[in-house]
């Protein structure tokens, strides 16, 4: 509730009447609410009120009750001294600064209603979309500064992991965009595994031996575990143990433990196995990933680089020692083309432009993702179902990331739809 408080405080979400004013009946005017804090200390600082015409600058608390001012211990801490008003729901005492000198204090006025339209929304934010219905009346203008401005923060956020990872790789940024493209090609499921299979298969192998494909894949498979799991009445399987071996040897290799890879419930066209094969299908076609993305500058780029074929024994079979199947080359749908521009290159691209502090590489990462369709999931449906327009993949990274970061964290105060839905309730005075 002091949350709440708070936050109808900031954004002064208080009915125009009946007019502010102090316990003992003092007119009140809020100049300037404070700058919210958030550290030890008051809750708004350098405020400026006007309190029965005089005006005073300085902090502001806010509790639900007026005891909880010395419940809080704030009567005995210095870092109050310049507390200039209290704002509380329930008026059960009168409080004092350090120095024993009496504070001012007020009521916040706000809808009876207000708190209960507050807990339905952050209550069910995490499995439906409370705020569907509003979602219409919002100007497009605001839906789409909105969007963008998500888009924009989850690209910042995808910008300070690629980061990481590239201090974590000694600055080498093909074998981050390697690392990041096994990642991506695990679809969220699988994606931790890709990672640590492309972190335990260092690049700078791959790289040596990227003409010959049978050596590519058998180091990915023979890192990732599941050659060891496999039967061995394969010829396939045989070769790809024998170069193993081999390879493991002169590189002092390890397969990674435990390796956890997910296939239940998944498509065959899914499995890691497929997805593996055409990671090492990539790197066959050319092991410099990195410098081909920052080259490319349309969706058809992007495909040519991403969209390598599978051929030989992955023409047939979903998994090692799987049955002979009439399957297509093409290892990726059409959908998941877009997914990979969008997670590998849009991503590399601006994260290269952000640390490198390459403006032309960041305005091309949202050129592209603007060229891209939009994605179509579980995450993006409940705002496109509610009449939230979505045209590009700029938009909907922008929906995914509103919907990860804001719907399921119960953040509905930090969302500009949450607010205007808020602000709708606080607002009206019943």
């Amino acid at each position: 509730m002091e949350r709440l408080m708070q936050y109808v405080w900031q954004h002064r979400l208080w009915p125009a009447t009946p007019s502010l004013s102090t316990v003992d009946g003092r007119p009140v005017r809020i100049i300037y609410p404070g700058r919210l804090n958030t550290d030890a200390g008051p809750d708004f600082f350098n405020a400026r009120i006007l309190i029965d015409g005089h005006l005073w600058a300085g902090d502001v608390e806010i509790h639900v009750k007026a005891s909880d001012w010395y419940r809080h211990g704030h009567h005995t801490d210095p870092a109050y001294s310049s507390v200039i008003l209290h704002v509380v729901d329930f008026d059960d005492a009168a409080v004092t600064r350090p120095d024993g000198t009496t504070i001012d204090q007020m009521r916040l006025p706000c809808s009876p209603d207000f708190r209960a339209h507050y807990d339905t929304l952050v209550a069910t934010a995490a499995r439906s979309l409370p705020c569907a219905a509003r979602i219409s009346a919002i100007e497009p203008l605001h839906l789409t500064a909105w969007t963008q401005a998500l888009a924009y923060e989850r690209l910042y956020e995808r910008a300070d992991r690629i980061a990481a990872l590239h201090h974590t790789l000694s600055s080498d940024w093909e074998s981050v965009s390697y690392v990041t493209l096994a990642r991506a090609l695990g679809f969220g499921i699988n994606g931790d595994c890709f990672e640590r299979l492309a972190i335990a298969t260092p690049l700078s192998i791959l790289g040596h031996h990227a003409d010959n494909l049978l050596s590519v894949e058998a180091l990915l498979f023979g890192q990732s575990g599941l050659l060891e799991a496999a039967p061995s009445t394969d010829p396939y399987v045989d070769s790809l143990r024998r170069e193993y071996r081999f390879m493991a040897h002169k590189f002092g290799l390890r397969p990674m433990s435990a390796p956890a890879w997910k296939m239940a419930r998944m498509r065959p066209a899914g499995f890691p196995h497929r997805r593996i094969a055409l990671l090492a299908a990539i790197i066959h076609s050319g092991a410099r990933i990195h410098s081909r993305l920052l080259e490319a500058s349309s969706p058809a780029d992007v495909d040519t680089i991403l969209s390598a074929s599978l051929s030989g024994y992955w023409e047939h079979h979903y998994h090692l020692s799987d049955p002979y199947h009439e399957l297509t080359p093409q290892a990726l749908s059409r959908a998941s083309l877009s997914t990979l521009a969008i997670n590998v290159a849009a991503t590399i691209k601006f994260a290269y432009g952000h640390i490198t502090d390459s403006a032309d590489q960041r305005r091309q990462a949202i050129e592209l993702l603007e060229a891209l369709p939009p994605e179509a999931n579980r995450l993006t449906a409940p705002f496109t179902d509610a009449g939230l327009p979505c045209r590009d993949a700029l938009t909907s990274q922008g929906l995914i990331q509103l919907r990860r970061a804001y719907c399921e964290a119960h953040r509905c105060l930090h969302c500009r739809i949450g607010h205007r839905h808020l602000s709708a309730h606080a607002l009206r005075h019943t």
